[in-house]
């Protein structure tokens, strides 16, 4: 089954996972299915009150992790000495009347790549979406701006193989003991699997951590919001070291990568 290409990097990203309206705003370690869902449907134009998940039930994502960033905390106080009937409002339509103090998590400087996979039918309609959003697509929060390029390719014969041997890699290749970069061999760097990942024998043995996180959407209603839970298969995969390089020439080959016909 093909699939399309998407780069989420960005000063920012903030991955809700466990809180909603609570003092400590979380960060998944990864994108969450709910947000990229929630990303889609806003691209084509679906609100929340009107996104069904079922929409987007056949979708297969697969996570390479470029850059796991840095885990920040942001003290945040909204409404802080006004008067009762200016401060945050409840969800009673009273005020709370004082200060609404929360703590929100983000990743600094990550990046991933993730694959989309699914029929071809609904492949092109996301990468219409997604080159043309009716919303803005965010990294988990509206703070949180994408940068360029985030769609890499509207269309890929075999996306995992992508991930492994050809997408340029967002990180500085290690040095060798003499402090040269060397193109040949490989780096290892991790996958996230929604399903079990083909063993080749005659590759490295590559563990698989099996995870469980909450993000399968069930509704992105306003006020009934509401997950359950799916399975991860966590790896360790080497990669060509060539698809990765000095950091001066990362955009270029991104470009080239985004971009084929204009770099032939």
């Amino acid at each position: 089954m093909s699939g399309l290409l998407l780069r989420l990097a960005g000063p920012l990203q903030s991955w809700g996972e466990r809180s909603a309206f609570t003092p400590v705003r979380d960060t998944a370690p990864f994108p969450t299915r709910s947000a990229l869902i929630g990303m889609f449907a806003a691209a084509e134009g679906i609100g929340r009150d009107e996104a069904d998940p079922d929409r987007y039930q056949d979708l297969q994502l697969t996570v390479r992790v470029d850059r796991p960033g840095v885990r920040i905390v942001d003290y945040h106080t909204v409404g802080g000495g006004f008067p009762k009937d200016r401060t945050a409002a409840t969800s009673g339509g009273s005020n709370k009347g004082a200060a609404v103090i929360t703590r929100r998590h983000y990743l600094s400087d990550a990046v991933f790549v993730v694959a989309v996979t699914a029929a071809d039918e609904t492949l092109t309609r996301l990468a219409d979406a997604l080159s043309r959003p009716h919303w803005a697509p965010y990294l988990g929060r509206r703070s949180c701006v994408p940068d360029e390029p985030f769609l890499l390719r509207r269309h890929v014969d075999d996306p995992e193989e992508e991930l492994r041997t050809r997408v340029p890699l967002s990180r500085t290749a290690p040095r060798s003991k003499d402090g040269t970069t060397q193109e040949a061999g490989t780096i290892t760097v991790e996958f996230l699997h929604e399903q079990p990942p083909p063993v080749d024998e005659s590759e490295e043995t590559v563990p698989v951590d099996v995870i469980d996180v909450n993000d399968m959407p069930v509704s992105f209603a306003q006020h009934g919001r509401s997950h359950t839970s799916r399975r991860l298969h966590r790896t360790r995969i080497p990669v060509p070291r060539s698809l990765a390089g000095p950091p001066e020439t990362l955009m270029q080959r991104l470009i080239d990568y985004a971009r084929p016909e204009d770099s032939a």
